[in-house]
Formats: structure tokens, C-alpha cells, sequence
């Protein structure tokens, strides 16, 4: 079945992008990044950026949009069962061409897991000099780092 990403949550003055791979099945039926409760990507920057947490989509946004983050997928489309990356076929890639004329101010891209990184590498041609940071899944998959491990390296991203 092919599906599609959401776009992204940015403005101009963005200066870190994080990108995940492709929303998971939850994400998209909620059409919210990162709406499985289990995924820690909410908790951790909120926790990150000292803000009392909200399960509110609009206030969870516009948090990022204050510390100058944009958030987005590596892929606009594929075909995937289940929600797990290691399932994604016939994958097609956003345009980080545009997307990086149309935020100048990007300076480092954030990846939320490996693979996140290995399809961006994959399909990536036009990348401006910006740093890379690869950080641990937030992924309720990704059970081999506790939440303060998480923390910890996500942290990285507050000091840009």
C-alpha cells in the first residue's frame, strides 16, 4: 500500500532539521509526527527545551517553531505493511533541493535513527555544507537506549 509523509513543520528562521525516515501507521492515521504514544520523540523536547509537556498537536509545533527546529521525513512516499522502516519499498524522496533554498538558515540536519540517515545519504545530492548528527531512534522500537540515554545525545541539538 503507498503512502505518503506530511509536510514539513518549518519557517524560515529554522536552523536545525530533524528528519525521521516515513510516520508510522499511528502518525498517519492521527496525521501528527510521531503520534504513537510510546514514541519518545515529544517527551524528549519538551524535556529537552525545559517546557511543561502538552498532548496538543498546535502547541507541540509551535514549540519547534520557537527554538528555531524544522521537522520533516526523508521520504514523501512509499510502500510499507506495518509501520517498521526495514518493510519500506519503492521509496521516493522530498525535495531537500527546495526545501534548503527555502530555508537558508538550516545549519545542521538531526537524524532520528539510522535510517533516517542512510535513506537522506541514499537520495541526497544537493546538500549544503551542514553538519549531520545521527541521534537514537525515539521509535517505541528502539528498546536498547533508555529514555536518559536518548536524552542525553538528543540534548545536542539545544546547543545550536
Amino acid at each position: 500500500m503507498k503512502i505518503y509523509s506530511f509536510p514539513p513543520i518549518s519557517d524560515k528562521r529554522a536552523k536545525v532539521l530533524i528528519l525521521g525516515t516515513m510516520p508510522g501507521e499511528r502518525s498517519l492515521k492521527l496525521n501528527q509526527y510521531y503520534g504513537h504514544g510510546g514514541n519518545t520523540f515529544w517527551k524528549l523536547m519538551f524535556t529537552i527545551f525545559e517546557e511543561t509537556f502538552s498532548n496538543h498537536y498546535d502547541k507541540r509545533k509551535e514549540m519547534l517553531i520557537r527554538y528555531n527546529i524544522a521537522l520533516w521525513d526523508v521520504l514523501q512516499a512509499c510502500e510499507r505493511e506495518g509501520s517498521s522502516d526495514s518493510s519500506i519499498l519503492k521509496e521516493e524522496p522530498n525535495n531537500f533541493k527546495l526545501f534548503f533554498e527555502n530555508h537558508p538558515e538550516i545549519k545542521i540536519i538531526a537524524f532520528n535513527g539510522q535510517n533516517a540517515e542512510s535513506y537522506f545519504l541514499k537520495y541526497s545530492n544537493h546538500i549544503p555544507e551542514i553538519k549531520f548528527i545521527s541521534l537514537p531512534s525515539t521509535s517505541p522500537s528502539n528498546t536498547w537506549k533508555t529514555f536518559d540515554e536518548k536524552l542525553s545525545e538528543w540534548k545536542t541539538i539545544k546547543s545550536i
